[in-house]
């Protein structure tokens, strides 16, 4: 893996443009995927020393700072793909969870941020597929998707069959984005013609519904398996790629988006297909997402600022970027009760 230097100077001072493109609705022409070619997944390597030269490079350089700052957190919002996926989930907490995704910054503060005319959400709402009618009928006409995690989330050890139907019944209650998690066995054993079947499958059953397809890398073992499998989910149709369910030991690290970046990239000058990338789980600050922000940019461009190609998945997200806005305004920090997500 080689390595890229671009300065920070290079990054825009401010993003205006907040009003997001949801992934029902793309800029972009929508991932067909390719015949599986094992070629493609042999030639893969990860140079270690330098990834992780790259990755440690990010905190220590100059950020964007003050009304920049605010600019990017308020973009880093329209990209937050809301999320409850806790086994005590209620329909009550999920239409809050709702209400906050439609409204997620306090309208004074907007105000102030001079955003009051600026129509400001998040990118979807993730649930269980038991809250999917739930979602949708909460967040009708606001144009927000409801993404649904499938396929026997988070182990995804069901039989392949139910996998299929979990995501036909999400897509018959309205879900516009079905996240899957793929069999890591078939990583873990090097079978990618298996793992690239699944994915078809998977691909095929959520017909228009845009598809981000779940690594679990922090089960992966290997940087070269997340390579190898981010390579494959792409091309059998992920419309995203995406870490992990939030549910692993080890969740979204910025070494191993550098590396799925790295895969997207490649992908895209072996196909013309662009697909988005969506890290989950442990990114929970402000700070840690402007580092994802940056990465994003540098390693693929503007293009992959906005919602459509990039989604990150949190629920304390949310509020840890509202204080930081209310503190660039104020001053002061708030305490996180304050802004409650749900």
């Amino acid at each position: 893996m080689t390595t890229t230097s671009i300065a920070l100077r290079d990054v825009p001072q401010a993003l205006h443009r907040v009003v997001p493109t949801t992934a029902a609705s793309p800029q972009h022409l929508r991932n067909a995927g390719v015949a599986f070619d094992r070629s493609w997944i042999d030639a893969l390597r990860v140079n270690l020393s330098a990834a992780e030269r790259r990755v440690a490079s990010l905190p220590g350089r100059r950020s964007v700072k003050k009304n920049a700052q605010a600019g990017w957190l308020l973009k880093a919002i329209s990209c937050i793909d809301l999320t409850t996926l806790s086994g005590d989930d209620t329909a009550e907490r999920v239409r809050r969870l709702c209400a906050k995704a439609i409204q997620p910054v306090r309208p004074d503060l907007l105000e102030q941020l001079g955003f009051a005319d600026r129509q400001l959400r998040t990118g979807a709402v993730c649930v269980y597929h038991r809250f999917v009618a739930t979602a949708v009928e909460a967040l009708q006409g606001t144009g927000i998707p409801v993404a649904a995690v499938s396929t026997g989330f988070p182990a995804g050890l069901i039989p392949h069959d139910l996998k299929l139907k979990e995501i036909e019944a999400s897509v018959r209650d309205d879900a516009q984005e079905i996240d899957i998690v793929i069999t890591r066995e078939h990583v873990l054993t090097g079978n990618w013609q298996a793992l690239y079947n699944e994915m078809r499958d998977f691909r095929r059953a959520c017909g228009d519904a845009h598809v981000k397809a779940i690594l679990a890398t922090g089960e992966l073992k290997t940087l070269r398996n997340v390579a190898k499998a981010s390579m494959v989910c792409m091309m059998a149709g992920a419309d995203f790629i995406k870490t992990s369910t939030g549910k692993e030991s080890v969740n979204a690290t910025l070494l191993v988006t550098l590396v799925m970046l790295r895969m997207i990239r490649a992908y895209e000058a072996l196909t013309g297909f662009r697909v988005g990338y969506k890290p989950a789980g442990g990114v929970s600050t402000a700070k840690g997402v402007l580092e994802y922000q940056v990465l994003m940019k540098e390693e693929l461009g503007r293009d992959w600022l906005e919602p459509d190609l990039f989604r990150v998945g949190a629920s304390t997200l949310l509020a840890d970027i509202e204080r930081q806005l209310e503190h660039h305004l104020t001053g002061r920090y708030s305490a996180f009760h304050h802004h409650p997500i749900g």
